[in-house]
């Protein structure tokens, strides 16, 4: 019986894993199954984009695993059982049930309401394609001189509201912050994104946490109202509940606790990446929710599944958070370096250069999925034992 390695989901981490495995690792050896919902690869961050009304191109994910020997199942997962090392999944085919010998867990994240009221029924987010369609339809209703409030002062919500505002100047667009608009950004940085605030025209509410969401307005902590027909909520992240319900180990955030090789410390036959996975960076902080976190943790879970299947020495791969790279619209940009501390350094790039250096990362990112198996080694790894104790080695 082949090793059945099962990925749950195909975003930034899950996609390429599921290449990489399939490039490094003999077919007649191990099956590889993907789990995901849609029959597209989906780039998240280019979402907002997507919402304000721009074409994007989506990759379906059959023509991307063409060739790989990757199985794609197009499916939802409803829950993970680790004791009997199956998955169970619904889809267009009904029900079903996935065994694995080795699972890659990479769902990634959602938006998190955190429980303020009206936010479920009244406001829109940019976390999954579905959603950014349902803002664009809205959006292309919005005739001039209607009010747009981005909550959140993250990345996801600078991103949204500059592209917004730049895209439907007609409109009059503003963004809630809890605290001070890029205070984590250095001086300089602060002061670009500012005049980008302001060229655009955007309305800045600090110190504002925003406690209930209507149809027509928000209101903040302090009881001012916010008039906005269309409240895009970008305050957070949160991550699927399926994992707590398994009975993973996952800490706080429900993120799944994993070691340096993003293995589950709890079952060791079940690995985590991107932004579901609990780790832990080379500078002793957690690592952020980001594209780039699910790069350094797919990287580092393949890693570690094929040499422990093929009984080499496991190696660790760089978990090192370099900096934020913020697009504000399609000709301005900040790229801000970081410290080891995830302190921002002074030296930062701004404008043209830094928009183009964006678009390059994101084409890049986009290529990458599409291509998850170049430039990687041709030779195909045997595993160390026979495919018939499979289920001894996942723990191994």
């Amino acid at each position: 019986m082949k090793h059945r390695i099962v990925v749950l989901g195909a975003g930034y981490a899950g996609a390429f894993a599921a290449g990489n495995l399939a490039r490094r690792l003999s077919p007649a050896d191990i099956e590889i199954t993907v789990v995901n919902a849609v029959p597209d690869f989906v780039e998240r961050m280019r979402l907002h984009q997507l919402a304000i009304g721009q074409d994007l191109a989506f990759r379906k994910l059959a023509d991307v695993f063409a060739g790989t020997g990757v199985r794609l199942r197009l499916a939802r997962v409803t829950s993970v059982d680790p004791g009997r090392r199956t998955v169970a999944v619904t889809g267009e085919d009904g029900d079903g049930e996935l065994a694995y010998d080795t699972l890659l867990y990479a769902l990634g994240s959602s938006v998190a309401h955190y429980g303020v009221p009206g936010v479920a029924e009244y406001a829109f987010d940019v976390t999954g394609r579905s959603s950014a369609l349902r803002l664009r339809e809205r959006m292309a209703a919005l005739g001039e001189g209607g009010t747009v409030l981005i909550v959140g002062e993250g990345l996801t919500g600078i991103e949204t509201a500059t592209e917004f505002a730049e895209s439907r100047p007609d409109l009059s667009v503003a963004l809630a912050a809890r605290g001070e608009l890029g205070a984590w950004l250095s001086p300089k940085a602060r002061r670009h994104l500012r005049h980008a605030f302001d060229r655009l025209g955007i309305t800045v509410h600090e110190h504002t946490g925003i406690e209930t969401v209507e149809p027509t307005r928000a209101i903040a902590a302090d009881g001012t109202s916010i008039p906005a027909d269309v409240t895009v909520w970008s305050a957070g992240f949160a991550v699927h509940p399926i994992a707590a319900a398994s009975g993973l180990e996952i800490a706080e955030t429900g993120q799944i606790v994993v070691d340096r090789t993003m293995r589950s410390v709890s079952h060791p036959d079940v690995y985590a990446a991107g932004d579901c996975a609990y780790a832990i960076g080379d500078n002793g902080r957690p690592l952020p929710m980001s594209c780039a976190s699910a790069g350094f943790t797919n990287m580092q879970a393949t890693a570690a599944i094929i040499s422990r299947l093929t009984g080499s020495e496991v190696p660790t791969t760089g978990l090192k958070y370099h900096g934020n790279h913020i697009s504000l619209g399609r000709q301005d940009a900040i790229f801000q370096m970081v410290d080891r501390d995830a302190r921002s350094k002074s030296w930062y790039l701004g404008g043209r250069t830094a928009a183009r250096l964006k678009s390059g990362v994101l084409k890049g990112a986009g290529w990458g999925i599409a291509h998850p198996t170049f430039g990687m080694p041709k030779r195909k790894r045997r595993l160390a034992t026979a495919p018939d104790s499979a289920g001894a080695r996942a723990t191994a």
